[in-house]
């Protein structure tokens, strides 16, 4: 069975929701959509307070190549356009909604009914997928249009599919694809025809048998669609590892999975892309799992984006009085989140609530030279060495010694048995490099 070559780990999996079924949370009283949930420019926001807004319409419009289309995800009256804090901290512009109803754009196909044939254009996917505010949903919630938009001089050749869900907790790809599963690969097959590929493979972990039996034996009715059954081991879902593992290609340093003629989309975008073209129904809603080992009915929900988190830690029974920490994410790749008002999004895969005895870190004790970091690293990186280039203000250093490479996966400090702060150092090195290397551009 395939895996990547390099590095990894293996936590506890954790899967608490593997067989809880998809639910529909009830519609909030009140939204806050940011303006800015992918990597690029920010929206433009094109409605006002006081202003009318129906569920689907357009509130935000791309700005700029990379950029998306934000949709609003109730139906209601505008309160107010202010700041608010994201679940990363930061403070961005938001459209505030009191919802009034649930009235929805009169174009959105709202029947049950799947969508087997389209004869639409590869153009017209792409420019779908763009005006749907369609995204990565595995988390880098990277527009899909520009993934979609090979480069001159590029081509793809290949396009491969993340149903690996490698971060502990999380289970929403998982029940997406027993659930939706010949939704999703209508929508992989959308994907081929914007991309001109002839071959698509989906990539599930061996933890998912029964969606790998699923998907299997849906693919036989789409033509060119294969499904890889893959070894767990973390962080297997990232496109440059879940790339070597699939076609054994190597994403050289600085590159793009382009740059090996392959394209990388996860399932939830694919049941996004199916939705937005065969059912012209824009990006407002995902599915989220809720989960915890204190939580007393751990679930996956299909949320509308604005939800606060409240709302979906009150479905899954309250928050337990033992929490110590909710995690927006897994508790790999996530961040604790400071309030629970801050509002679901379209990067929001999980909310996981960590009792106080577990989600407290050990002590940081000296390095005690055993490499461990360096053989955890599925980049080949030198943790260790990056952590104290940072400490010391070595930060050109540090841009040789390749940090900028680093994806963030945390195998480094979940593997250390010093218990050191490794990511928290390399986050803080590798933004400091990134903003040097753009003053360095913008005096050219």
């Amino acid at each position: 069975m395939k895996t990547f070559t390099k590095g990894g780990v293996h936590p506890p999996e954790n899967k608490l929701t593997a067989n809880c079924p998809i639910e529909y949370l009830s519609v909030p009283r009140s939204v806050t959509i940011p303006v800015s949930q992918h990597i690029g420019a920010p929206a433009n926001v094109i409605v006002n307070r006081g202003d009318s807004v129906l569920t689907g319409q357009v509130i935000a419009e791309s700005k700029g190549f990379v950029s998306a289309y934000i949709h609003s995800s109730v139906s209601g009256k505008v309160n107010k356009i202010d700041t608010v804090t994201d679940s990363t901290g930061y403070k961005q512009t938001a459209v505030f909604i009191d919802v009034e109803g649930d009235e929805w754009v009169d174009t959105i196909d709202r029947s049950e009914e799947i969508v087997t044939e389209s004869d639409i254009s590869g153009n017209e996917i792409v420019q779908r997928c763009l005006k749907s505010g369609i995204v990565g949903l595995g988390g880098a919630t990277f527009p899909s249009h520009v993934k979609l938009t090979v480069p001159a001089g590029k081509k793809c050749n290949i396009l491969i599919i993340n149903g690996v869900e490698c971060e502990p907790y999380l289970t929403s790809d998982h029940r997406l694809m027993l659930e939706r599963g010949e939704e999703v690969l209508m929508g992989v097959s959308l994907l081929m025809k914007a991309l001109n590929v002839e071959k698509a493979v989906v990539g599930i972990e061996n933890n998912k048998k029964d969606a790998i039996e699923h998907i299997t034996k849906l693919a036989t009715a789409f033509q060119g669609i294969s499904v890889c059954p893959l070894k767990v081991k973390y962080p297997q879902g990232a496109e440059k590892q879940l790339i070597k593992a699939i076609i054994n290609r190597e994403v050289p340093s600085g590159k793009l999975p382009l740059d090996v003629n392959a394209v990388v989309h996860n399932v939830g975008t694919c049941f996004a892309v199916y939705e937005a073209v065969l059912k012209n129904k824009p990006l407002f809603e995902r599915v989220v799992t809720i989960t915890g080992h204190s939580v007393s009915r751990p679930g996956n929900y299909m949320v509308r984006t604005g939800t606060p988190v409240i709302n979906l830690i009150e479905a899954a029974g309250g928050i337990p009085e033992d929490t110590g920490k909710i995690v927006s994410g897994g508790p790999m790749m996530g961040k604790a989140i400071c309030s629970t008002e801050v509002p679901i999004v379209k990067g929001t895969s999980g909310i996981v609530l960590f009792p106080a005895g577990s989600s407290q870190r050990n002590t940081s004790q000296p390095c005690i030279r055993c490499a461990k970091c360096v053989a955890a690293c599925p980049l080949g990186l030198e943790p260790f060495l990056l952590m104290t280039l940072t400490e010391r203000g070595l930060f050109e250093r540090a841009e040789k010694e390749r940090i900028t490479d680093c994806m963030e996966c945390g195998s480094c400090s979940f593997i250390c048995p010093a218990s050191r702060p490794l990511l928290d150092y390399i986050r803080l090195g590798k933004s400091t490099v990134i903003k040097m290397a753009r003053e360095r551009i913008s005096k050219k």
